[in-house]
């Protein structure tokens, strides 16, 4: 598959497999020379008289149109006792409607949708997705149809489905380390219990238990109408169009009541509190919260500038001084939730081993006290302006999802009012001044704080109780009456016809790189995209985890790591100022088969940003003082992943898969062992970038707002007299492996666990194999789409798990195929059993692959590729990946090709390669409560490991 992002799937994340990092026009003019780009995302609008607000932006680099709706219900619409609501609506509204039999979804996979999901918080609910142009009135029919004919889709049956799924998304959450219920416990302490912010938006599980279908479908008449929705319409569309559309699709759905607007409500607390929470966990945690401004609050602004002062980048002052200075905490960092009627300032630091929280804590209160008697430098605020408005702009790159133009205009919208609001936010940041920072923290962080702390203990936080903020209703609730002021439209639409037929879609035009070699031999490859003033490179050298084989495990990322923690002239904490105040994102990492240095620099600053970018890469200082430091984030860092049901799993399954010896036989997550990184030396780190990073095997991928005439001077500049070391070492050997001769089942241990985490796994063929494309399709069948057959087993029919899904990243070795489930942990053996029998049946051919289902991988794989270069970040992934994996230039073109060649039977021929009976099996749960019983389901030979993979029964 192309290495474009993944689409997102209505309320689920597709599999955590950390196989992603891990595997991996107009007239030119000198980039370095360009002016500050003003920020604007211009829109018009217009107003159903139904009262459907519509907000119309156009932007014609891709030939998608983004449709955003935004609901001005959230859960603090609800009452104690209908808790979850809002939430498990969102899930019902993606179940079919009256005139589309079915998931939601379905007809959107067959026209290559993208970035499609639906979120519900404490004020909103929102669905979108990318549609391409062509298929604008299926998107707008289907969002109508659900707006407006839902009701009577909406059965006992589908009901109990979905309340099972949410009921599983919340133990998800809970079944982490500082989980869900950490963050209840803090907003039930700074929020009184009549305010509606003190309950989770997933609401209660007696809530949850006691719902009704009355009860849900009074709480949709009551508030889901168009007088209560903004549609947003992003991207290939003007003003004309959206008028003629959203008038004939939405205009005749009849008005709610409208939402009452709740004035703000911060509340005042007379005193500080604190409590200590238990949580099996691997180190203490301290949270520090402040009920504080709302969403457009005069002051808002400020305040979060003084959260990027206090605690928003590795330059601020609480990293400067718990994590550089004082060293007694691992992470520090400062967060705003700025909601609606309120918002809610939160520090989190996570404390060194052996350290006391309490001197933690002094020191936060010392820094935020320091912070509000003397204000902020002048440095310090330019900094943090350059920064929000650095991310504000990388944000608005994209027309949908999260943070994109059509999310940032509905979010405006619905809140103040105003599409544009974003812009005073804007001219409020550049105006503040060190004076006004100081007001606002004085005003916000006074008297009136809660602290909680997390303290290791037995037993999870999971397992204590949850708080009670009524009994559950026993009847509905009233529905208020519909609002007067109005009206419909009649509307020539026969939705008995069912959804409109898409039968034209636009053409692949992938953009040609243009190449250039710099003096040294380092390659440069460059796309230009000039929309948005932001450039965008990567530095690409091999080896990466793989060449860890023959040195201490982790030192490929470790190193990595070092590179921008102190290069050139700068210091960690000097080089992270630096970063901020030029408004540049610099990392530098590594992943199974490659080391990389990656930069997003704004056009205005982009010299000086290379110069950060050169430093990093070529002149990194390896400190033994700061190379301490991060050992000891790094060796915290392993105990979380063991803490975590998910990464513990992917540290244990490829050295299962791989066995002893290879160069992938190693934690996906890259972090190495205890042992290993406790034992590593600064000369080990000096000679890997040494060895690994030499100029003649590098690439430099460009994408953004430049030139080759621009960049390629600036290069050469910087790295034309970087010559290689000599001796350098050879790429490691990625030997073959032969598949274990029988079903292996391996048991870790999380006692208390109220899911277990299944993942199950088999090597297959290489990235390179002629074999790839096709596999990768029939896997699209079995576990990567949310309509595959894994996914609507377990989380659809049965309703034991969030989601389940499967795939395989790529790699030069041999990929390992993984499928993986959470599910409750009642049903850890039942679900073993239904992805033991999809995956033989899948296999087998007994329950053979359908025509249906290769039209829609095959619609999902190729009728998105027009829009699924929108982004820099989308179109760098797939450039790289073609160069990494030796592939032409036209990659694109012949995967598309292949698709669209795909048969059952070529389908049916691919999902041979995997073999069932050589399957191996991680299950991550309370042994406790499901050893036995996966013993008894005798799916293989079964061994009891521990977090580190060692035997033990």
């Amino acid at each position: 598959m192309p290495s474009f992002p993944t689409r997102s799937l209505p309320r689920a994340a597709a599999l955590a497999l950390a196989l992603g990092a891990a595997l991996g026009g107009a007239v030119c003019t000198p980039a370095l020379a360009a002016p500050r780009a003003e920020v604007s995302i211009p829109y018009e609008e217009f107003t159903l008289p139904n009262g459907l607000r519509v907000i119309v932006h156009t932007d014609r680099k891709a030939p998608i149109v983004a449709v955003n709706v935004w609901y001005h219900v959230g859960s603090k619409n609800e009452q104690p006792g209908r808790t979850g609501f809002a939430h498990l609506f969102e899930h019902l509204m993606f179940q079919g409607s009256e005139n589309h039999k079915g998931e939601f979804f379905a007809p959107f996979e067959l026209i290559g949708v993208t970035d499609q999901n639906g979120t519900t918080n404490v004020d909103r609910t929102n669905y979108f997705q990318n549609v391409p142009t062509t298929a604008l009135d299926m998107a707008l029919w289907m969002e109508s149809d659900r707006m407006g004919h839902l009701l009577g889709a909406i059965d006992q049956k589908t009901l109990d489905e979905q309340r099972g799924v949410v009921q599983n998304e919340k133990r998800q959450g809970e079944n982490q380390p500082y989980g869900r219920r950490i963050s209840a416990k803090l907003y039930e302490a700074l929020y009184p219990a009549d305010h509606p912010y003190s309950w989770q938006t997933i609401g209660s599980m007696a809530d949850l238990d006691a719902a009704s279908l009355d009860d849900v479908k009074t709480w949709f008449r009551s508030w889901y109408g168009p007088n209560n929705a903004v549609l947003v319409l992003a991207g290939d569309i003007d003003l004309a169009t959206a008028k003629e559309k959203a008038l004939r699709y939405f205009g005749d759905i009849p008005a709610s009541a409208t939402v009452p607007k709740m004035a703000a409500r911060v509340p005042k607390r007379e005193r500080d509190t604190e409590e200590v929470v238990p949580d099996r966990v691997p180190q203490a945690r301290v949270y520090r919260a402040w009920p504080v401004a709302p969403f457009g609050a005069r002051d808002g602004a400020d305040l979060e500038l003084f959260a990027q002062i206090l605690g928003g980048s590795a330059a601020s002052r609480l990293d400067a001084r718990l994590v550089h200075r004082d060293r007694i905490a691992d992470s520090a960092s400062v967060s705003i939730n700025d909601a609606e009627i309120s918002g809610t300032l939160v520090v989190v630091a996570n404390v060194k081993q052996g350290v006391d929280p309490a001197k933690v804590r002094a020191a936060i209160d010392e820094e935020i006290r320091r912070l509000i008697e003397q204000g902020p430098t002048a440095q310090e605020l330019e900094q943090a302006q350059t920064s929000l408005r650095a991310d504000f702009i990388r944000g608005i790159e994209r027309i949908g999802g999260f943070g994109g133009k059509s999310d940032v205009l509905a979010r405006c919208a619905v809140f103040s009012g105003k599409p544009d609001c974003f812009r005073d936010d804007l001219a409020r940041i550049a105006a503040a001044t060190p004076a006004s920072v100081q007001a606002a923290g004085r005003t916000w962080l006074g008297t009136g704080s809660h602290t909680l702390l997390v303290q290791p203990g037995d037993k999870p936080a999971s397992s204590l109780p949850e708080t009670a903020h009524a009994a559950p209703a026993t009847k509905p609730a009233p529905i208020p009456a519909a609002d007067p002021r109005y009206k419909t439209v009649a509307s020539d639409v026969d939705r008995s016809a069912g959804v409109p037929k898409t039968d034209r879609f636009p053409e692949l035009r992938f953009p040609a790189p243009q190449r250039a070699t710099l003096s040294n031999g380092t390659e440069v490859v460059l796309v230009e995209r000039r929309q948005t003033p932001v450039v965008q490179l990567w530095m690409e050298f091999p080896g990466g985890f793989s060449a860890d084989l023959g040195h201490p495990v982790g030192t490929a990322s470790f190193a990595m790591a070092m590179l921008d923690e102190g290069a050139g002239e700068y210091g960690a904490l000097a080089l992270s100022a630096r970063k901020e105040a030029l408004g540049v994102e610099l990392s530098s990492s590594a992943s199974l088969d490659s080391a990389n240095v990656a930069m997003s620099a704004l056009t205005d600053k982009l010299g000086e940003s290379l110069d950060l970018f050169a430093d990093v890469i070529r002149r990194p200082r390896f400190e033994e003082a700061e190379i301490e430091r991060v050992r000891a984030q790094w060796l915290a860092g392993i105990k979380q992943e063991k803490a975590r049901p998910q990464t513990a799993a992917l540290r244990v399954l490829p050295p299962l898969l791989y066995g002893e010896g290879h160069a992938y036989a190693i934690p996906f997550t890259g972090t190495g062992t205890e042992a290993s990184i406790a034992g590593l030396k600064r000369e080990q780190l000096v000679a890997f970038h040494r060895d690994w990073l030499q100029p003649h095997r590098a690439r430099v991928f460009v994408v953004g707002d430049t030139s080759l005439e621009a960049i390629v001077p600036e290069l050469e500049r910087r790295f034309g007299d970087w010559k290689a070391a000599a001796d350098a070492p050879a790429l490691p050997a990625l030997n073959t492996v032969a598949r274990p001769k029988a079903p292996r089942v391996f048991l870790v241990d999380q006692p208390g666990a109220i899911q277990s985490n299944i993942y199950v796994g088999e090597l297959i063929p290489p990235t390179g194999d002629a074999g790839t494309i096709d596999f990768d399709f029939a896997n699209g069948v079995l576990g990567g789409e949310f309509s595959s057959r894994l996914n609507m087993n377990l989380r659809e029919d049965k309703h034991w798990a969030y989601g389940s899904y499967s795939g395989s990243g790529n790699a030069k070795g041999q990929r390992p195929w993984i499928a993986q489930a959470a599910v409750q942990s009642d049903k850890t053996v039942e679900s073993l059993a239904e992805l033991k029998r999809e995956i033989g049946s899948f296999v087998d051919g007994s329950a053979p692959v359908t025509q249906a289902e290769v039209a829609k991988i095959r619609a999902a794989n190729t009728l998105s590729l027009p829009g699924a270069y929108e982004t820099n970040d989308a179109l760098m992934a797939q450039i790289s990946a073609d160069q990494r994996y030796g592939r032409p230039a036209d990659y694109i073109l012949e995967y598309k090709a292949r698709n669209e060649a795909m048969t059952p039977a070529l389908v049916q021929a691919a999902a041979k390669r995997l073999d069932p009976a050589a399957l191996t099996w991680v299950v991550v749960g309370d042994l406790s409560k499901i050893e036995q019983p996966i013993r008894g389901l005798k799916l293989g030979q079964v061994q009891v490991i521990d977090h580190d993979g060692k035997p033990v029964r």
